[in-house]
């Protein structure tokens, strides 16, 4: 099965709740907060879309650091080979295994149950 693709409408929600700093903007301000921000941006979630590459603020914590849920939400994605377009939505979409809330309004909380939604989340 194909991937089904991501609508405007839905990167403008993401831009507007969250933010969707380009990749230029995320490395200017992490070298403004760090001396070597490359480590910090070789683990970036990122999303490719017609204009550019973006960064969804949903990652980022104050002083450049990022979010360590989502970074292990990450990690397994790409391992499960989940692109990155696809893991954003699945951020933002609300979820079945997590009782219709979104992966994203848990990530203070344990990254378990959200580690075994990502594991049965098809996005093909």
């Amino acid at each position: 099965m194909n991937a089904q693709p991501i609508s405007d409408q839905t990167w403008a929600g993401i831009r507007t709740e969250f933010t969707l700093p380009t990749l230029a903007q995320v490395h200017r301000r992490l070298s403004e907060l760090m001396e070597d921000p490359e480590p910090v941006m070789q683990q970036l979630v990122r999303v490719f879309l017609d204009d550019g590459t973006f960064c969804p603020g949903f990652q980022f914590l104050s002083g450049g650091q990022l979010q360590p849920t989502v970074l292990a939400l990450f990690r397994r994605a790409m391992e499960l080979d989940i692109p990155h377009n696809y893991f954003t939505l699945w951020m933002i979409t609300p979820s079945r295994d997590l009782a219709g809330t979104r992966p994203v309004d848990h990530l203070k909380k344990d990254p378990a149950p959200l580690l075994r939604a990502l594991e049965s989340y098809l996005w093909r």
